[in-house]
């Protein structure tokens, strides 16, 4: 087993930058098959990171693959989604099907200082605190990334293979030449959180009617995701709002107002108490509207390469999900030189049907007067609501051989023919 190292080494094989669940999940499977592995960040861990907490059955899958399920069972377990909106109140349980009929949420200070002490059990070397800030090439392959360090010095680590897993911004992946394309709809979202008393309440709850202050619908949601209690008193719920938005239909709603507004909104009935803590916002690339996801010999995985669901704004399992899959392809026999071609080709095969129909879906709840008119009608049908769990959290495998999947793979198809972009280019 390899250790926490105290300076960053020379060279390695694979060089991993991101800590988050993509690129710990990266760096897990890869020391499992053998490879030497460095996963590094800029932050030092344990930090936080902006995040509704919440942890889908397809999150939990990828969790219990990596040997968790014990671990999350210690942490709330919750048994589906409670709908709330336009007079209506569903409690909808996860589907099981391909997937556990089982969710959690783990504070992401929690979460990703456990996935990366996982990474680094399982054999990989870790550094934390130094930030990558240029890439040496040697023709059109990455020969190594150069950090600074704590001290502000220069250090530079050789690699023969780049994993880039550093959340939605990116960093690196720009100097890569990662480009996000902002006419696809993506996310504008805030989390908080604040004590209630029904923090250990068996289902997540989100809002699908937010209104301002004046009572008009605003295109937004809201969420209240239990933690758990803790000591015995009232325990914390992950309490947030967001948006979603195009370059043509920008989000007009202030997050953190919002945010504010919602929890006050909710109180009583969620016995909440106190104020809101660790108030914090983000925007989130969705759907594969990025591009420049991969080169010879380096690929984006995670929020990095927009694996973020334009439904749900979950972007947890396909981190985890992405951080397997790339090891894969880095173990399987893949030679460095396919990586630009490889990559690219398997995000559109797992997730192009599934992201494109999405993004059309979430372009239309952009539309207020549409939310007001289309909500009411859906939350008055059990049978839509459960359909709509299950498709928004994309909870269709590929061996699901029932009507709802086939319509959503379907639909996936129809949307890819129209799109005027290729997913991940």
């Amino acid at each position: 087993m390899q250790v926490m190292t105290a300076v960053l080494p020379a060279s390695t094989d694979v060089l991993v930058v991101g800590a988050g669940p993509a690129g710990s999940a990266a760096a897990a499977w890869l020391a499992r098959a053998g490879t030497d592995v460095l996963l590094a960040d800029m932050a030092v861990f344990p930090r936080d990171k902006t995040c509704g907490d919440g942890l889908t059955p397809r999150a939990v899958g990828e969790l219990t693959r990596l040997g968790l399920a014990d671990w999350l069972r210690a942490h709330t377990v919750n048994r589906g989604l409670r709908a709330h909106g336009f007079g209506q109140t569903l409690e909808l349980p996860w589907p099981g099907a391909g997937f556990p009929d089982w969710g959690s949420a783990v504070p992401r200070t929690e979460l990703d200082d456990h996935l990366r002490d996982v990474a680094i059990k399982s054999g990989a070397n870790a550094i934390d605190g130094y930030k990558a800030v240029e890439v040496r090439w040697s023709g059109d392959r990455v020969a190594g990334v150069v950090f600074r360090a704590p001290d502000r010095t220069k250090h530079e680590v050789r690699c023969r293979r780049l994993v880039v897993a550093d959340g939605v911004r990116s960093p690196l992946g720009k100097v890569l030449g990662r480009s996000w394309h902002r006419d696809t709809v993506y996310g504008v979202a805030g989390r908080s959180y604040i004590r209630s008393t029904r923090s250990d309440d068996p289902w997540i709850s989100s809002h699908l009617e937010l209104r301002d202050e004046q009572g008009s619908v605003l295109s937004g949601y809201g969420w209240i995701f239990p933690l758990g209690s803790a000591g015995g008193g009232p325990g914390e719920v992950n309490l947030g709002a967001g948006t979603l938005a195009t370059a043509k239909r920008p989000a007009e709603v202030a997050i953190k107002p919002l945010m504010r507004l919602y929890a006050e909104q909710c109180r009583a009935e969620f016995g909440l108490e106190g104020e809101l803590r660790a108030e914090a916002s983000a925007l989130l690339p969705m759907g594969g509207a990025v591009s420049g996801v991969a080169g010879r010999n380096w690929a984006l995985i995670g929020d990095a390469a927009g694996c973020v669901n334009p439904l749900n704004g979950e972007g947890i399992d396909y981190g985890l999900e992405t951080g397997r899959m790339i090891a894969g392809v880095l173990t399987e026999g893949a030679g460095p030189e396919d990586l630009g071609v490889i990559w690219p080709a398997l995000l559109r095969e797992h997730y192009g049907e599934a992201f494109s129909i999405a993004r059309r879906l979430a372009g239309i709840a952009t539309n207020p007067r549409l939310v007001a008119a289309l909500g009411p009608v859906g939350m008055r049908s059990d049978l839509l609501m459960t359909l709509a769990l299950r498709w928004m959290g994309n909870l269709v495998t590929d061996e699901d051989r029932d009507r709802a999947a086939r319509v959503w793979r379907w639909a996936g198809r129809r949307s890819l023919a129209h799109d005027h972009r290729p997913l991940f280019s």
